[in-house]
């Protein structure tokens, strides 16, 4: 089933997920309706605050990244409680966008290697280092479950620049091709 994503305005992306455990009624079929709902709105990851569930679970699925990054052609994965243990490497800009804020790219600036601990869908727990745009986009997505969207991480000049079309969002004037859910 494809949910609606919370965008921009929405206090849910501003709040701290909750870890789950085995016990979270409905995580296979959530997992599944995050990842049919992300290739609906033609994005490469998707956090729960997103769809408005303030808990700890991103899914991901870097495939369309393959051709620039042979590496991601199986990129796919369900990852539950992630804890960021370590960023390294040098900082690199990379164009970002994000189905909460539909129609803003910018470019953010963030290391290029995360080590990371999180649990699959059966909660089993890994321990992983990640590089490039595999580090990128776990980066960007964890950000989520933070409380914090990539706009947060460019400079005021810029996001001064693109407050009208933030307010925009926050105002459902800008509605994008998928369903959402606006303030709360």
């Amino acid at each position: 089933m494809i949910l609606p994503i919370t965008v921009y305005g929405n206090t849910i992306l501003r709040k701290v997920g909750k870890e789950i455990d085995e016990n979270y009624v409905g995580l296979k079929e959530l997992i599944d309706n995050m990842f049919e709902t992300m290739y609906k709105a033609e994005g490469v990851g998707l956090a729960a605050p997103q769809v408005n569930k303030s808990i700890r679970l991103i899914v991901i699925d870097a495939t369309p990244f393959a051709e620039d990054d042979p590496s991601l052609k199986d990129f796919k994965k369900a990852i539950l409680n992630p804890e960021i243990l370590e960023l390294t490497g040098e900082e690199e800009l990379f164009n970002e966008g994000c189905l909460s804020l539909p129609g803003i790219r910018e470019d953010v600036q963030r290391p290029t290697k995360v080590k990371i601990r999180y649990q699959d869908e059966n909660f089993n727990t890994y321990e992983e280092v990640w590089e490039g745009l595999k580090a990128r986009v776990i980066q960007h997505e964890y950000d989520h479950l933070e409380g914090t969207l990539f706009v947060d991480r460019i400079s005021a000049i810029k996001r001064r620049l693109i407050h009208g079309k933030l307010s925009a969002i926050a105002k459902g004037k800008h509605i994008p091709n998928y369903r959402i859910i606006q303030n709360k």
